[in-house]
């Protein structure tokens, strides 16, 4: 699936809930409202119209924070075998996921280049990327908030 359907997909589920939202909002203010009569005054040149004719500026209650549409924050674990797969944990990022990729298992230029990729990836996309582990990162969106750090306890030792 491309980025291109995905961004399609997230905005049209938010028009179709909002509609639905609008249509629900207008079943239960019609009955409540009396019906009007219309005006058979005719318009003068310049002048106000009555209150009852005026359209009254819509209130903000059509307005929906991005943030509370998301549903709920998802952490990815990843063990890449193959460079290849470096363009799907760019995707998870894409997609406001948090990513911990395990280079354990994947021989050293291999990894490092991964590791060269999410790096550009991370930045492209105001994120951050951190080291957490012997050959484990934590890749993580603008979205995500790191806090605290962890030592190199393990290379100390040695």
């Amino acid at each position: 699936m491309s980025i291109k359907n995905k961004f399609e997909k997230w905005f049209y589920l938010d028009e179709e809930e909002a509609a639905a939202q609008e249509s629900a909002a207008k079943q239960q203010i019609a009955p409540t409202q009396p019906e009007r009569k219309p005006n058979k005054q005719p318009a003068m040149k310049n002048a106000p119209l009555p209150k009852q004719n005026r359209k009254e500026p819509q209130t903000a209650g059509n307005i929906v924070s991005l943030q509370s549409v998301q549903k709920s924050s998802k952490v990815i674990l990843v063990e890449p075998r193959v460079y290849a797969e470096a363009q799907d944990i760019s995707e998870h990022l894409t997609n406001k996921r948090a990513v911990i990729v395990n280079l354990q298992r994947i021989d050293r230029e291999q990894g490092i280049r991964i590791v060269d990729f999410l790096s550009g990836s991370v930045y492209a996309l105001n994120g951050d990327i951190q080291r957490i582990g012997t050959d484990i990162f934590l890749c993580v969106p603008e979205n995500v908030e790191v806090n605290g750090s962890i030592s190199d306890y393990l290379n100390e030792r040695n």
